[in-house]
């Protein structure tokens, strides 16, 4: 019972109730322009995206990690899991030349999908500045190794609780977001992955800082769990890209 009631939930989510009938990214001339691990912002349409610009007062409510295409990874063991996993939840075949993400999405989990998926969606690419390539792959294989995990429904409501403005709870009491052995590996969400991923290589996105009795700032990690996707677009080791239909 518990789980039929689970999944009508969920369901409910995932229904679109506010989609826009005019693009407005120019979706051809983002894709020539991505690079892998690059990280894309969706400005979604359903009641879970509605939910979402509620706590985070910002217009993006779902992030994807840019992989490119098969056929431009070179490492062959990355390039053979990230394959195999798109198998399993699609029945055509892959073409080498297909542009990938890697994205958490609830219902479903950590998969791998076709960028196409959001064309005529509004997005915003954010690219890692100064990332390197081996480094990019890094973040690539990290994220990769967590296909198939599940979608951590749980630490979405406790970040929501922990950003509202109005505490019923001390945010902290029977929160997920700060228990010390949390893994990733059994669940999670789709802006914490990318987050890690970045962390892998100790690549910040936003870091907590601190002014200490000397003056001085100091930068400490942040807690992954914690971050939502408008944290790429305001980062500053992020330049924010927009692909505008109309040109200026």
């Amino acid at each position: 019972m518990l789980g039929w009631l689970k999944e009508k939930f969920i369901g409910w989510l995932r229904e679109e109730e506010n989609v826009s009938t005019v693009p407005l990214c120019d979706f051809d001339r983002m894709s020539r322009a991505l690079r892998p691990a690059d990280v894309i912002l969706v400005e979604g349409g359903t009641r879970l995206s509605q939910f979402i610009k509620n706590i985070t007062q910002s217009q993006w409510t779902h992030s994807a990690l840019y992989v490119g295409r098969l056929c431009e990874i070179g490492d062959t063991v990355l390039r053979q899991h990230i394959q195999r996993h798109y198998q399993k939840s699609h029945d055509e075949p892959l073409s080498l030349d297909e542009p990938l993400i890697i994205e958490g999405l609830i219902g479903q989990g950590i998969i791998v999908e076709p960028l196409s998926k959001y064309r005529g969606v509004n997005m915003r690419v954010c690219q890692p500045r100064s990332l390197s390539s081996n480094d990019a792959t890094r973040v690539l294989r990290f994220a990769a190794h967590h296909l198939g995990v599940q979608y951590d429904i749980r630490q979405l409501f406790d970040l929501a609780r922990w950003m509202s403005p109005h505490a019923w709870l001390p945010r902290r009491l029977g929160s997920t977001l700060f228990e010390i052995n949390t893994s990733l590996s059994e669940r999670t969400i789709c802006s914490t992955l990318i987050a890690a991923a970045f962390g892998s290589v100790h690549f910040p996105i936003t870091p907590v800082v601190h002014r200490g009795d000397d003056g001085a700032l100091r930068f400490y990690p942040r807690n992954t769990r914690l971050c939502t996707p408008r944290d790429f677009d305001y980062s500053p080791y992020f330049d924010s890209v927009k692909f505008s239909l109309v040109a200026m």
